[in-house]
């Protein structure tokens, strides 16, 4: 199986750390965040890798070069414009005729990437979208009313459970075919478009840790959390 790593994003939340500098080399510990994906990619025989580089793509492909010196095969995949989340794999039909994996190249996660695939695998799904689960905390009291405003319930400081998307993807050749090949095109487009074709989309609800570094707040949490976590 192989996997597409989305490493061309500006990092303009991380700002001033990403002025100069590319998101994915930003180290966790010691290690780059993309290195740090990589190396779970290979705990779990996923050895075949497509880098989707743009903003400061030569500093990536100076640091990984061929992936060899991580135990891996790294191609890359470069644009020169934006071009979504989901735009990179229009270039890349041709080299997924198989089950691949598509994530961002900056999330920090102790995923089971065996247990994703078999449960991609044992559902027949087209696309699976790895999900956590999130909760966010009122601080008032929520009041409901019907349909003149008039009272109906009152809920005091609840907490809302929701499922949010960790940036991880399996997904199946044929989600490609509703790709179109050098357009702007984000995945939560190709997620709402495989929907609306009636092909089966799921969610695999992951439970151990998974962190999104897409602000310094996250970047500092992630440094702390990387040795207790991992």
């Amino acid at each position: 199986m192989k996997a597409v790593l989305l490493a061309g994003g500006k990092g303009t939340r991380l700002k001033p750390y990403t002025t100069n500098f590319p998101k994915p080399l930003m180290p966790i510990g010691d290690k780059p965040i993309l290195e740090i994906v990589i190396n779970n990619l290979k705990k779990s025989g996923i050895e075949d890798v497509i880098i989707a580089t743009g903003h400061l793509s030569e500093l990536i492909k100076a640091f990984f070069k061929d992936g060899k010196d991580f135990g891996v095969n790294i191609e890359y995949s470069h644009e020169d414009e934006p071009m979504g989340t989901a735009g990179p794999l229009g270039f890349l039909k041709e080299k997924l005729d198989e089950t691949f994996l598509i994530m961002n190249g900056d999330v920090l996660s102790d995923l089971n990437f065996l247990k994703f695939y078999e449960y991609h695998k044992k559902n027949g799904n087209v696309a699976t979208i790895g999900t956590a689960k999130r909760t966010v905390n009122i601080d008032f009291g929520v009041v409901r009313v019907d349909e003149e405003n008039r009272f109906s319930s009152w809920d005091e400081k609840p907490n809302i459970d929701y499922l949010v998307s960790m940036g991880i993807y399996l997904m199946e050749p044929e989600a490609l075919d509703l790709v179109p090949r050098g357009k702007f095109f984000n995945l939560p487009d190709l997620i709402l478009a495989l929907d609306a074709s009636d092909k089966k989309v799921s969610a695999y609800i992951h439970k151990g840790y998974w962190l999104d570094i897409g602000r310094p707040a996250d970047y500092e949490k992630a440094n702390d959390d990387y040795e207790k976590v991992f």
